[in-house]
């Protein structure tokens, strides 16, 4: 028997209702964009799995699991995706590269479960990135620590998970058994993201919490790094009525337009940065520094004042249009041509 998917179980809402006009609900099928391939696109509608050709001159790299769109199923070519719905939330990086390209990872989650373990692997750093990540999109993150079935102290991890960011849950659990630990955030209509690096147990999570059977690796003890089992982006259906969005691990996670998201994440600094003496402080040497003299009365870490500053960095940076970095690098290239023009005079004289 096909499986059916009431819209309401699916996620639907009604800021995707709105957006449809009176001929398209006569006419065309809501779908949820359950896969995304080179040259098709797999969905969920209230009849069942579809499996849909792209939009007329549509790349499916603008195309997100996640997604909301609308379908004709009475087409001769076989059903096609016409158009997506706006999105309540997109989850994105910088793409690998040179270029200034956007990657999707997901669309129209609810909250974005980040997955780190009681091992090596657990870093300050990276968390903080991710966080920035799921607030960016208006994303609510949960910390989840695997793996705290081994180390003799669980809770001291769990102490230096929440010591990151106190608004965020942390919940530590043996990725191979959670039971209900997760069960407010996977209802029916949500849907959550696993994101992590590879070798935390993102798979072996996924398989308890949808009862599915993912192949799954062994990590390297010494430092506890992974290898990639998933491949690809996919909606699954939780357990407990919700659906997943799991992704691969990532190496790399480059934050773009992620400003807002850095700014929430690191609100103890943004605000510090506002009382000091002068508007374009560097929080360095600087005279009526209130970074500064909160690092000097033992308030602030500086270590996370120099995470701040790369995120930050970074994401101006990536943030840049194509068109935006060419100039940028031409603009140093001149400015580097006229020092070593300077340079040959002085030597000359």
């Amino acid at each position: 028997m096909t499986d059916t998917f009431p819209l309401a179980d699916l996620g639907w809402a009604p800021d995707f209702l709105r957006q449809l006009t009176l001929d398209e609900l006569a006419t065309l099928t809501p779908c949820r964009i359950s896969a995304v391939h080179r040259n098709r696109i797999e969905a969920l509608c209230p009849t069942g799995p579809l499996s849909l050709l792209p939009p007329p001159g549509f790349s499916t790299a603008e195309i997100a699991v996640g997604d909301w769109g609308l379908c004709d199923c009475g087409l001769s070519d076989g059903p096609r995706l016409l158009r997506l719905l706006d999105r309540r939330s997109t989850l994105a990086r910088r793409a690998a590269g040179t270029g200034a390209d956007r990657q999707l990872i997901a669309a129209n989650v609810d909250t974005l479960f980040i997955v780190t373990s009681c091992n090596a692997d657990f870093n300050p750093a990276r968390i903080e990135r991710y966080l920035a990540l799921a607030r960016a999109a208006a994303v609510a993150p949960v910390l989840v620590l695997t793996k705290a079935d081994i180390p003799p102290d669980p809770a001291a991890w769990q102490d230096r998970a929440a010591a990151i960011d106190r608004r965020v849950p942390v919940v530590p659990l043996d990725a191979r058994a959670p039971g209900d630990s997760l069960s407010d955030w996977c209802r029916p209509g949500q849907t959550v993201a696993l994101l992590g690096s590879s070798g935390v147990g993102k798979t072996t999570l996924a398989n308890a919490l949808t009862g599915e059977v993912q192949a799954t690796a062994a990590i390297r003890e010494d430092d506890a790094k992974g290898r990639h089992t998933t491949t690809g982006r996919h909606l699954h259906r939780l357990a407990q009525g919700g659906w997943l969005i799991d992704t691969p691990g990532m190496r790399e996670l480059r934050l773009s337009d992620a400003g807002a998201g850095i700014a929430a994440t690191f609100d103890d600094l943004d605000a510090l940065a506002g009382a000091c003496r002068f508007a374009d402080c560097n929080h360095q040497t600087e005279p009526g520094c209130a970074v500064q003299a909160a690092i000097g009365a033992g308030t602030v870490d500086p270590a996370r004042l120099a995470r701040w500053q790369k995120l930050r960095r970074e994401d101006r940076i990536n943030s840049e249009t194509l068109a935006e970095a060419h100039a940028r690098d031409r603009a140093f290239g001149k400015r580097t041509r006229a020092a070593l023009r300077d340079k040959s005079r002085l030597r000359g004289t």
